[in-house]
């Protein structure tokens, strides 16, 4: 009889399936052996098997007509599609969270983060800036997220901010360094700081506004990663992206 495969063996596989799309050693396109995964994640192919599902249901891999998986491509639009879609659920979180309320615990959590990114700004220079922005913008909207009051939302927006690129700090790294990249963080912490404040005082329009804006960010960074090859070097996964050529 087979033996039951545990969890963690399929979320390793899944983990390490996914480092190898982004890490460009699965081109686009190219369909994925099962055989190949298991011999390289030296795990049998049951797991191999539910991590490919999983990287499909998250958007890295497209069904084969002829069975199984290929790597997928991205093209711009599908990528600033992916921000909206997650910009829109993340907005209409923060409106609930407004509206229903949201445990001291969480808005602690959000309020650190803020506090670490002010703190690390406050420096006329850190080298640990963008990597301390990155930690907690991340940490940030983990908070929100588990602050939404409806468990539909909250599945629907952790399926949103998994699919590859829409992450809120996927392309947070092309303006690492230089002027540019500070007043990016100042503008974002800010943003962050004013949605806190409206969630704190019930404005749920407000909360949900400032939330669409916020995503906005990502689409400038997006936009810029386009215009610069070595910006673009900065994306992880960008072999992914399939650039129009003018």
């Amino acid at each position: 009889m087979t033996q039951p495969i545990s969890l963690s063996q399929t979320e390793k596989a899944q983990q390490e399936l996914r480092e190898l799309i982004l890490a460009g050693e699965l081109n686009p396109g190219a369909r994925i052996s099962e055989l190949w995964l298991v011999e390289r994640l030296s795990v049998s192919r049951t797991p191999v098997r539910a991590a490919l599902q999983r990287c499909h249901a998250e958007g890295l891999l497209a069904e084969h007509p002829n069975g199984g998986y290929v790597v997928r491509q991205f093209t711009p639009d599908d990528i600033l599609d992916a921000i909206e879609l997650r910009g829109t659920l993340e907005g209409l979180a923060a409106r609930l969270a407004a509206e229903r309320g949201v445990s001291s615990a969480l808005l602690s959590a959000m309020q650190q983060a803020v506090d670490e990114i002010d703190q690390c700004l406050a420096l006329e220079e850190s080298p640990h800036l963008f990597s301390t922005f990155v930690l907690n913008n991340a940490k940030f909207h983990d908070a929100l997220h588990r602050a939404t009051p409806s468990h539909l939302i909250a599945e629907q927006l952790a399926k949103a901010a998994s699919l590859p690129f829409a992450s809120p700090s996927a392309f947070v790294r092309v303006q690492a360094g230089g002027t540019a990249g500070r007043d990016m963080i100042v503008l974002a912490n800010a943003q962050h700081r004013a949605l806190l404040e409206a969630i704190r005082h019930r404005e749920g329009s407000r909360a949900e506004a400032l939330m669409r804006e916020h995503a906005r960010i990502a689409k400038q960074n997006l936009r810029l990663a386009l215009n610069d090859g070595k910006m673009m070097q900065a994306v992880k996964g960008n072999r992914l992206i399939q650039l129009v050529q003018a």
